[in-house]
C-alpha cells in the first residue's frame, strides 16, 4: 500500500444508463465499502435504499455497511470540502476512500482538475483512478455517436462492461475490441466474471507510486507497435511514440509542458515510460488533459525492453505533427522555446 496519507479518490463515470449505480451498489456491498464515503449528484436518483439506515444533518446519510453517502449540493469542490470538514468536526465517521459518481454526461477531466487546483483538497486527497462503465447493449453505438461516452472511455484507468450477461457474446467481444483500440492502457473488466470486484477496480491505484510497476506492466503487455494508431469516430484517436534514444526528463518536461499549455484541451490522456540517463529504471509519465502528474521513478524496468514509449489519446490533435515535433526535439537535444510553443 502507499505511504501517501492522503485519502484516495475514485471517479466513477459512464454514459446515461450504463450501470454506474448498480456498480456502486456492488462496491458498497463489498467488505471495503464500509470504509468509503460516496459523493453523488442527487441522492434521490440513486437506488441505495436497501443500504440506508438513518439520515444525518445536512446532505449526509449513514448506510447499513457503515459507509457515508452525501449529495453534492453545488459543485465537486464544495462537496469534497464539506465532506472533509464534516469528518474533521466529527459530524460523520472517518473514511478511508471517497467514491465520486458523476452524471452520465460529465467529462471527467474537469473533475480531476478540481481536485488538483484547490490547494486544500490536493493536500488531503489524491486521485486513485478513473473508472468508466460502458453499456454492453448500447455502448458500441454510444461510443460512435456520443462524444461524452467516447471521452469517458478514453481517459479511464478501469473500464467496466456492464449487462454483458444479457448480450450476445460476439457483440460483447466487438465492444471490447473497440474499447481496446480507444484506450489500450485501461483494464477492461466484466463484473459478471469477476469474483472480487473491489480489488479489481480499487485494489491497485493507477496514480499510486507503490503500485505503479504493476500498472505499467499491465498496459505495456497490450501496447501496440509504434506504427499503430487508431482513428475513432469523430476526432478522437490514439497512437504510440517509441524511441531507443534516452530522454532527459528535465528537457522533455519543457517540450511536454509547452505541448500541454497550447493543446491541453485536445489531449485526453498520455501515459509513458521514459528511458532517462543514469537511472536504473524508467520514469513513468501520466497526463490527463492539461494536468501533468508528478513523474514516478521505478527502481527497475518492468520488462526487457529499454525503449521509451508514449501512448497518446487525443481529440483533434494532429498525430503526424506531434510525432514530428517530438522527434525534432530528440534530434536537436532541446529546441528553443519559440519552436516548442509552436508545436502543432
Amino acid at each position: 500500500m502507499s505511504d501517501d496519507a492522503r485519502v484516495p479518490v475514485t471517479l466513477l463515470t459512464g454514459y446515461l444508463g450504463s450501470g454506474k449505480t448498480t456498480l456502486l451498489q456492488k462496491l458498497l456491498d463489498a467488505p471495503g465499502g464500509a470504509g468509503a464515503a460516496v459523493l453523488i449528484n442527487e441522492f434521490g436518483e440513486i437506488g441505495l435504499d436497501h443500504l440506508l439506515v438513518r439520515p444525518m444533518a445536512g446532505p449526509a446519510i449513514v448506510l447499513q455497511n457503515g459507509c457515508i453517502c452525501c449529495t453534492i449540493r453545488s459543485d465537486l469542490r464544495s462537496g469534497l470540502r464539506e465532506l472533509l470538514d464534516a469528518r474533521d468536526t466529527g459530524a460523520i465517521p472517518r473514511f478511508d476512500r471517497i467514491l465520486v459518481e458523476t452524471t452520465g454526461l460529465a467529462d471527467p477531466v474537469p473533475l480531476v482538475q478540481t481536485m488538483t487546483a484547490d490547494q486544500m483538497l490536493r493536500h488531503q486527497l489524491r486521485l486513485a483512478n478513473l473508472v468508466t462503465t460502458v453499456d454492453g447493449f448500447n455502448g458500441f453505438a454510444q461510443l460512435s455517436e456520443r462524444s461524452e461516452a467516447m471521452r469517458q472511455a478514453a481517459v479511464a484507468d478501469r473500464i467496466v462492461v456492464t449487462k454483458s450477461d444479457l448480450c450476445n457474446p460476439d457483440d460483447v467481444a466487438k465492444l471490447r475490441d473497440k474499447l481496446e483500440h480507444i484506450n489500450s492502457t485501461a483494464h477492461i473488466i466484466d463484473p459478471h466474471y469477476c469474483e472480487d470486484l473491489w480489488t479489481a477496480l480499487l485494489g491497485s491505484d493507477a496514480f499510486d507510486p507503490a503500485s505503479r510497476s504493476q500498472e505499467v506492466r499491465s498496459w505495456l503487455a497490450k501496447l501496440p507497435g509504434e506504427a499503430s494508431h487508431s482513428r475513432h469516430d469523430g476526432s478522437i484517436e490514439s497512437f504510440v511514440f517509441r524511441t531507443d534514444q534516452t530522454m532527459d526528463w528535465t528537457a522533455f518536461a519543457v517540450w511536454l509542458s509547452a505541448l500541454v499549455h497550447r493543446h491541453g484541451k485536445k489531449i485526453l490522456r498520455i501515459k509513458g515510460l521514459l528511458n532517462v540517463p543514469g537511472s536504473p529504471g524508467p520514469v513513468v509519465l501520466n497526463v490527463v488533459q492539461n494536468l501533468i502528474h508528478p513523474p514516478v521513478h521505478l527502481v527497475e524496468w518492468p520488462d526487457g525492453d529499454r525503449s521509451s514509449r508514449l501512448v497518446f489519446i487525443v481529440d483533434g490533435l494532429d498525430r503526424r505533427a506531434t510525432r514530428r515535433s517530438l522527434s525534432g526535439f530528440l534530434d536537436a537535444g532541446a529546441l528553443p522555446m519559440k519552436a516548442l510553443t509552436s508545436t502543432p
